[in-house]
């Protein structure tokens, strides 16, 4: 969305996409997108909290990259032969899975429910050993096989008897070699003979120098040797390519729990990287709500220089549902704005804000903003028009769950034109009840928000003694007209200052131009009623993983699957889920509660009707009555006789 962009949360994926190895979190980061259901996002939120509390008391967690393995599972999938490196990318992320696991393992001392992932994730020891056994430094092992290991020391034998009569050529006709060593040429054991020379060596021609000086022959005396040695390598190849096929299948075998690992440990890397963004961006977890209030204390834009930027304290709904901030050019009301819808993203986005963990932010269906120049060449449309059209286009979408943000609303025009629109827009926005933030210059725009139920006026402070802006909103205060009190503070002619105030403002009584006097105008603005602050606990979720009855709709993770207990949890803690008809045996740590069995299912009702067959149904139901020959109850494997 354009909105994401201009109020720069497309910025804030990017570096959340940064805190990510692999692909798939890198992905999952750069498309997340503010939620629309309340439970979700504080699921969301607690995630968070509970990643950056497992980086801050256990340590960076152990991830790996996982960028080859999609091509190393399409190589399998087509029956293709693993080489030695990307065996070793497997055993890469094996281990890495291994040490993940014993990560969480810590974690669970901690009593972050985060840890529970660690049931998701298998540790696939037989084959860890054997790709160790077989893979060292990015090749077959000696070991790898009985037999590799007695090709390789024939190899040995072989190439060492090839040099001894090689140097032994080398030893007793010195003045024939241009070099007093063997030489590999091609593959093949060489003497460099002189050109001169090359007739008194009996033998094959491998090679020359580029200037044709020297000759590099293999000489007839160790042509069977070599020819030996030639297929010993033939047969090494084979018998590599035998364990290098041998290790693929085994990959293979695992692929569904490889796979599994792969989309817990993403689904990890996708959390630890929002903990991460948390950590450096100095956030902290904020609450949700649904009651149309947002509340936010020591705010701050978090692309900015957090030891310089000035916090930013703001509110709005309730009985304010809307905030018009006036103020000085460059005074930062845009950057308050824009800090405004940015954190409001963040936060229902599940994403710690750069705020103190009590502020509050609502949830909207969807935040439409109108900021910055907004002039289209493509269109051929001036500042004015752009920012029309944009209003135009916002006040026909929104409702009362949205949140507006108007920068500089009714400017680029004539200043009576600007504000009669400006007042209508509010009007507008009023009528639709919504959040709304709008910034303005227009004086006529304070009054109007004075007199208006529901709305609010605000400003950018202004240090009278520096001149400068302060970057401070204060709310249920307007803006002062700062050009005539810095132009009396430079020196002109009070007699000036008073024409300029009646063209300004008209036959108001000027009360000594002063503006220390003149804003006495707007302190009635200070007397307006402040929204009430109202603190709400982070979210935290309930585990209900410890306990499931049959009936129960749960969740199996790290998939989201939805399926239904037909079984309770046995001694190892594995409880019988029912997918899509489909009968699974799921450690209790990879489940969720979703919704209990009582609130789908009538006190007596039979669970036979979900989880038995036809024919089972039949035979208990006559087996309940009387005896009957040959009748019989088939259980499948991992079954259970299911009771309430």
């Amino acid at each position: 969305m354009d909105d994401y962009k201009t109020l720069e949360f497309t910025i804030i994926l990017e570096k959340l996409a940064e805190n990510a190895l692999s692909e798939a979190a890198k992905e999952r980061c750069l498309s997340l997108k503010p939620s629309l259901s309340e439970a979700e996002v504080r699921r969301w939120m607690d995630e968070t909290t509970q990643a950056r509390g497992l980086i801050e008391h256990v340590g960076t967690p152990p991830l790996s990259s996982m960028t080859e393995l999609p091509r190393i599972f399409s190589l399998i999938d087509i029956e293709a032969m693993l080489m030695p490196e990307q065996i070793e990318h497997v055993l890469s992320f094996i281990v890495s899975c291994r040490r993940m696991k014993g990560y969480l393992r810590k974690a669970e001392a901690t009593g972050f429910n985060i840890a529970s992932y660690g049931g998701a994730i298998d540790e696939l020891n037989e084959l860890e050993n054997a790709i160790r056994q077989c893979i060292v430094n990015g090749a077959v092992a000696d070991k790898a096989s009985a037999q590799l290991n007695s090709i390789r020391r024939q190899i040995n034998i072989t190439a060492d008897q090839i040099k001894e009569k090689l140097n032994d050529l080398l030893r007793k006709n010195k003045s024939w070699f241009s070099e007093s060593f063997v030489s590999v040429r091609n593959g093949r054991y060489t003497l460099p003979v002189k050109r001169e020379y090359k007739n008194n060596v009996s033998g094959t021609v491998i090679e020359m120098s580029n200037k044709g000086g020297t000759y590099f022959i293999e000489p007839s005396s160790v042509g069977k040797l070599q020819s030996k040695l030639d297929e010993l390598k033939v047969e090494e190849d084979s018998e590599v390519r035998r364990v290098l096929y041998a290790l693929t299948a085994l990959i293979s075998d695992n692929m569904r729990t490889i796979k599994l690992n792969m989309e817990a440990m993403e689904t990890l890397d996708f959390l630890f990287a929002k903990g991460k963004l948390s950590i450096s961006m100095k956030a902290s977890p904020v609450a949700v709500n649904t009651d149309r209030k947002i509340f936010m204390k020591n705010a701050r834009h978090p692309l900015l220089n957090m030891d310089s930027a000035v916090p930013l304290n703001f509110e709005a709904g309730i009985e304010n549902r809307g905030v018009v901030i006036t103020g000085p050019n460059t005074g930062g009301k845009t950057v308050a704005l824009k800090t405004v819808g940015l954190l409001s993203l963040m936060a229902q986005s599940g994403l710690h804000v750069s705020a103190d963990s009590s502020s509050s932010f609502c949830m909207h269906n969807r935040i439409f903003c109108d900021i910055g120049d907004g002039q289209s060449i493509t269109e051929n449309l001036s500042t004015f028009s752009s920012h029309m059209k944009n209003v135009i286009a916002i006040l026909e979408q929104i409702n009362e769950e949205s949140l507006v943000l108007l920068d500089e609303l009714g400017s680029g025009t004539e200043p009576a034109e600007g504000m009669g629109i400006a007042i209508g827009v509010l009007d507008a926005l009023c009528e639709k009840n919504c959040i709304f933030v709008v910034t303005t210059h227009y004086p006529e725009v304070k009054d109007y928000a004075n007199h208006t139920q529901g709305l609010v006026n605000a400003r950018m402070a202004f240090d009278k003694d520096s001149l400068m802006p302060l970057y401070r909103l204060e709310i249920g205060k307007s803006g002062e007209s700062c050009a005539l009190y810095i132009a009396e503070r430079l020196g002109m002619p009070k007699q000036i200052l008073k024409r300029a105030y009646k063209a300004s403002y008209g036959n108001q009584d000027e009360r000594g131009i002063s503006l220390e006097v003149i804003s006495t105008q707007d302190k009635k603005a200070a007397m307006l009623p402040k929204i009430i602050k109202q603190k709400e606990e982070s979210p935290v979720i309930d585990d209900h993983s410890s306990v499931f009855n049959i009936g129960d709709s749960v969740f199996i993770y790290p998939q989201k699957e939805i399926g239904i207990v037909y079984a309770r949890a046995n001694e190892r803690g594995e409880v019988g889920v029912q997918v899509k008809g489909e009968k699974r045996i799921v450690n209790h740590k990879r489940i969720k509660l979703h919704v209990p069995a009582s609130e789908l299912y009538p006190a007596d009702y039979d669970f036979s009707i979900l989880f038995d067959s036809v024919e089972n149904r039949k035979a208990r139901h006559i087996m309940e009555k009387r005896h009957e020959e040959g009748n019989i109850i088939i259980i499948k494997e991992g079954e259970q006789e299911n009771k309430k």
